[in-house]
């Protein structure tokens, strides 16, 4: 029988990991794949009920210890609470997991200014701040990983969305040059279309999108983890998405455009 790709363990030995948007999608996938592998973990969702829900049946399937942190990261105490945890020297934590974040359906300028706003903020500020907060704390514990979910389309012109996500790939390749003879390895996952929550949270139509298209979060994260392990600093899974980056880098923006204005 094949193993289960799930319960392949990625490191050891077992050490905590904290997720951001850990209730759904990606997050609730890195959840799962590393509580498989033994590993504590902290969830960090808007949601406390949905929180709990998740880390109940983490607890009990893979009996590992997990803690949750409801947290708005856009809100002041929200942000500060998850640094504040990650801080924290007497419950170290070895990886962070950015993965929090959203998608706006609207142009930039059709779209409100304060919507904008807080679309950079969650992809851009509020992974930097938890990551000052984790790279000096990982420091001084002997070492850790951070992975920065951003997106294929970080390689091409879409909007404020590929804008962010190209902004933490580029700080995600310096930081874990930098950083590596501090024991800190800093990855920026670039996934495509995926299998979430996140086009239906947009409100978004995907009909048009062909099904080949699509990766399931399982693969993205298991070929994420791996890359971290590896000490990669980019990683984009799948070789059709692979070579689509390579693409985007010499074809015509307006054909990039046209292409990537579909979604992530």
């Amino acid at each position: 029988m094949a193993e289960n790709p799930r319960s392949a363990r990625f490191e050891t030995p077992a050490y905590t990991a904290l997720i951001t948007g850990a209730t759904a999608g990606l997050g609730a996938e890195f959840a799962q794949q590393l509580a498989a592998s033994g590993h504590s973990l902290v969830l960090v969702a808007r949601n406390a009920e949905r929180l709990e829900v998740a880390a109940n049946e983490l607890r009990t399937r893979y009996a590992v210890d997990v803690e949750t942190l409801p947290a708005d990261l856009l809100t002041d105490d929200g942000a500060a609470r998850v640094v504040e945890r990650l801080e924290d020297p007497s419950r170290p934590v070895s990886m962070l997991i950015n993965n929090a974040g959203y998608g706006l359906s609207g142009n930039f300028a059709d779209n409100s200014w304060a919507d904008e706003l807080a679309h950079l903020r969650i992809h851009t500020e509020i992974p930097l701040r938890l990551a000052h907060a984790a790279i000096n704390a990982m420091a001084e514990a002997g070492g850790g990983r951070i992975i920065n979910v951003a997106s294929v389309a970080a390689f091409t012109p879409r909007g404020t969305y590929s804008a962010a996500k190209a902004l933490m790939v580029n700080f995600s390749r310096w930081a874990n040059v930098f950083y590596k003879d501090r024991g800190v390895h800093v990855l920026a996952l670039c996934p495509g279309f995926v299998k979430t929550e996140f086009h239906e949270r947009m409100k978004m139509d995907t009909t048009n999108i062909p099904e080949w298209s699509w990766l399931n979060t399982e693969q993205v994260v298991r070929e994420g983890l791996t890359a971290s392990n590896a000490g990669a600093a980019v990683s984009i899974p799948s070789s059709k998405y692979r070579a689509a980056a390579a693409l985007a880098r010499i074809a015509p923006d307006s054909l990039v455009e046209k292409f990537a204005r579909r979604g992530r």
